[in-house]
C-alpha cells in the first residue's frame, strides 16, 4: 500500500504537526510518576499537575514517602473520585522503588533486557508496551514503542493485522511497521510522539477526521477498540 513505510509517514506528519516537543518526564522513574499523577487528563492539565507535585511535594520517592496523604490527594489530577487512586498508586510505587531499588530506579536499566522490562512491569498500570516505552524514552533501547493513539493510526494504514487480543495485536503492528524505521532510539522516539499526535488530533477512536489527513485515501477508517 502507498503509505507502508513508517519512516516516510512519520516525515508526513513531522511536517503537518511541526517538531514534536521534548517529553517532561524522561527518567525511569519520573515516567512512572508522570503516568501516575493524575487520571484521565490532557498532557496540558498532566504536566500541571505534575509541576504541582514537583513544587508542593518533590518527585523522589522518598519525598512522595514522607507526603502526607491529604497533601497527595490535593496535587493529584483526574475526574472526580480518582485522586484518591492515584495517590495510592504514586504512594505504592515510590515504595517498591525504595525497598528494592534504595530510591534508583536507573539502575534496572543495566540489567539484562528480559529482567529490565520485568522490573518495570511490576509497577502499576506499566505492562509490557510502556516498559518498552521506558526504555525507548531512557535512550536504553531502541523498542519502537507506541501508545494506543499510535498503534491505531498504524492498524488503521494497514500495519500487522487486528488479533484476538490487544497485545497480539501490538506485537503484530510493531513487528511489521519496525522493518521500515532505523533501529535508532531518535527516529523511534519521534515516531512514538507523531503517531500518538496524530492519534489524538485525527485518528480518533470512534470518529476519525479524514478531512486534513495526509492518509485519508489510504486509511481504512472505521471505529476500533483502542
Amino acid at each position: 500500500m502507498p503509505n507502508s513505510n513508517l519512516h516516510a509517514i512519520v516525515k508526513q506528519l513531522s511536517t503537518l504537526y511541526g517538531p514534536p516537543p521534548p517529553p517532561v518526564a524522561t527518567t525511569a522513574w519520573t515516567m512512572i510518576v508522570w503516568d501516575h499523577v493524575a487520571y484521565l487528563a490532557t498532557d496540558e492539565k498532566r504536566e500541571r499537575m505534575y509541576r504541582e507535585l514537583e513544587r508542593r511535594i518533590g518527585l523522589e520517592a522518598s519525598d512522595i514517602l514522607s507526603a502526607s496523604r491529604a497533601d497527595l490527594l490535593d496535587v493529584c489530577g483526574g475526574p472526580a473520585g480518582f485522586a484518591a487512586q492515584c495517590a495510592g498508586h504514586l504512594r505504592e510505587s515510590a515504595e517498591l522503588v525504595e525497598g528494592e531499588y534504595d530510591g534508583d530506579l536507573s539502575r534496572v536499566l543495566a540489567l539484562p533486557l528480559a529482567r529490565a522490562k520485568r522490573a518495570l512491569m511490576k509497577f502499576h498500570g506499566v505492562g509490557e508496551p510502556g516498559a518498552e516505552k521506558i526504555l525507548l524514552f531512557t535512550r536504553t533501547h531502541p523498542f519502537l514503542a507506541l501508545d494506543s493513539n499510535g498503534l491505531r493510526v498504524l492498524r488503521r494504514l494497514g500495519f500487522g493485522e487486528r488479533l484476538k487480543s490487544y497485545a497480539a495485536t501490538y506485537r503484530a503492528v510493531q513487528a511489521d511497521a519496525e522493518r521500515t524505521i532505523a533501529a535508532d532510539v531518535d527516529a523511534r522516539i519521534e515516531a512514538h510522539l507523531v503517531l500518538r499526535r496524530h492519534g489524538q488530533d485525527q485518528c480518533r477512536r470512534t470518529t476519525p477526521e479524514r478531512e486534513g489527513c495526509p492518509f485519508a485515501t489510504a486509511c481504512s477508517g472505521g471505529v476500533v477498540d483502542w
